[in-house]
């Protein structure tokens, strides 16, 4: 028998976005926080870089916008940008009120805050904790929601599908890891917080559980989806076979690092004038460069030329997350890769973070706003996550008393399946998908390769569509049918996609267009796919 659940606000995804959302809402509210995994398994806990905000008298909102707008490659909404720029020093001095240790300085212009410089940025701007600002945001946030008696959070809980009725959410299925059992959960407001999608690829940076999730959910609700083509590859993650994907903060380049190839020469202001202070995707694509070219497996990037004690301080988590695979950073270079990093495109939302769809709102990675355009600034983020959660909190606070709770809904239905007896069908798709994912849709694509991949995504989603269909429920299968979505979604943006242009970028058509525009998914034009991608204009 389904459990039920009854709350005024259900908030899907425990980092940084939704714990925001959560603590920046009423107290009198009754909310439900579902995490589908333990609190540091999110990608907020995996960040190290920082909140990028206007602290620094040299510093102005106005450079802020310049700045990500330049990064987003002309599909940034301006409008946007300024209200999430606005919003970051605030969203700074109430994270410090709540106790968030950043790291501090003696300089007082910049309000006593240490900042840092970060990929894309003309100023210091990056407040953070040391080089572990996601561990330290997500732990502060977190010990404030569990003395908060109105917010009940569950752990464990994956997210199956949104309920709609007469165009507006009402609820969601949720499956529960520990139980194996499927609940209702009924609500008046519904957000998505559930992050992004990186783990549609073989090698990422991010946790195991940015599968997508919300962005699919959203998707099969009705929702419109933006800019999927544009997926960010970190430049420099960790090489090393037992490192698994361990991310090299870009706060190392940000305090002089140099990028190397194994002579020693370095190689980056071949391809830009800001070098190693680049936007992400000329870096990343700089770097798959120079391993194609020199068939090699890693790059290296340096920053022993600066004191022991300057690295121990600023570096503390990446030198002894190094130290334990014998690479001392303070004497030798880190060998490093690209990896997928982080989704810019995801489920189109407004100023207040709603979606398409009545009552349910999108925050944070899950989304698209327009902040990050064709490429996502370095360390903006952290703060789109607390600034819509901030922005949505305050609609949610305006319009949820003319928000009735709806009536019942029905229970979840496994009459008609069975227990699975071929689990090995679900890994071995989950492989091929994220091999050919890498392969054929990565840093640098062609016609070619996305035609292979979107005729390899139809098979695997219809053996998907038909193992959920009979058989029950498990969180590997509820990933799968997600990640295949949207797979599917990013390759489809990126074949309407005819020019190069931030993130993607396309043999087949190296130039950018004249005219900017964004890619839009409606699943209202299914089932033929030719009518389900429009560009428009920004």
């Amino acid at each position: 028998m389904s459990k039920r659940y009854q709350y005024d606000v259900i908030i899907v995804g425990g980092g940084a976005a939704g714990m925001t959302l959560a603590l920046q809402l009423p107290e009198q509210l009754s909310i439900a926080l579902l995490a589908k995994s333990p609190h540091d398994q999110s990608s907020t806990y995996y960040a190290q870089g920082g909140v990028s905000a206007v602290l620094e008298s040299n510093d102005s909102i106005e450079l802020h916008v310049e700045d990500t707008l330049d990064a987003g490659a002309g599909l940034c909404d301006e409008k946007i940008v300024r209200q999430v720029a606005e919003t970051g020093p605030a969203m700074i001095e109430w994270l410090s009120g709540l106790g968030m240790p950043f790291t501090r300085d003696a300089d007082e212009s910049a309000g006593g805050y240490h900042l840092t410089r970060e990929g894309g940025h003309s100023r210091r701007r990056v407040a953070h904790a040391a080089d572990a600002t996601g561990k330290a945001l997500q732990n502060t946030l977190l010990a404030h929601v569990a003395e908060r008696s109105n917010i009940d959070r569950f752990e464990q809980e994956v997210a199956i599908d949104l309920i709609t009725e007469n165009g507006r959410c009402i609820g969601l299925y949720a499956y529960n890891r520990e139980s194996h059992r499927v609940s209702v959960f009924k609500g008046r407001k519904i957000a998505l917080a559930t992050g992004g999608a990186s783990k549609v690829y073989l090698y990422t940076s991010n946790p195991d559980g940015s599968t997508g999730d919300g962005i699919a959910m959203a998707w099969r609700a009705g929702c419109r989806v933006a800019n999927m083509e544009f997926m960010q590859f970190h430049p420099t993650c960790l090489y090393h076979p037992e490192a698994k994907s361990f991310l090299i903060s870009e706060a190392l380049r940000g305090e002089g690092a140099k990028l190397k190839l194994p002579d020693g020469k370095r190689f980056m202001p071949r391809f830009d004038e800001r070098a190693e202070l680049a936007p992400r995707d000329i870096v990343a694509r700089a770097i798959d460069h120079e391993m194609k070219r020199l068939g090699i497996d890693c790059v290296y990037l340096d920053i022993s030329h600066k004191s022991r004690a300057f690295i121990k301080s600023h570096f503390p988590t990446i030198y002894e997350r190094c130290l334990q695979y014998d690479i001392d950073i303070t004497r030798e270079p880190i060998p490093v890769v690209p990896a997928a990093h982080y989704t810019c495109g995801g489920v189109m939302i407004d100023a207040h973070g709603c979606t398409d769809i009545e009552n349910l709102y999108a925050i944070g990675e899950v989304s698209y706003s327009g902040l990050h355009g064709a490429n996502r600034m370095a360390s903006n983020s952290l703060l789109e996550c607390l600034a819509f959660g901030h922005a949505a909190a305050r609609h949610i606070e305006q319009t949820i008393a003319d928000t009735p709770m709806p009536g019942r809904i029905a229970a979840w239905d496994e009459s008609q399946v069975t227990d699975s007896d071929e689990e090995v069908v679900v890994a071995h798709n989950w492989d091929e998908l994220r091999r050919f994912m890498w392969d054929y849709v990565g840093i640098v694509r062609t016609n070619k390769r996305l035609e292979r991949a979107l005729h390899r995504c139809e098979l695997l989603k219809s053996e998907i569509n038909d193992y959920y269909g009979n058989f029950r429920v498990t969180a590997d299968l509820l990933e799968l049918r997600n990640l295949v979505a949207v797979a599917e979604l990013i390759i489809r943006s990126a074949m309407a996609r005819h020019e190069s242009r931030g993130l993607h970028y396309t043999l087949d058509y190296p130039h950018l267009l004249p005219e900017a525009r964004i890619t839009v998914l409606d699943p209202a034009a299914r089932p033929d796919p030719e009518q389900t991608v429009r560009l428009i204009g920004r």
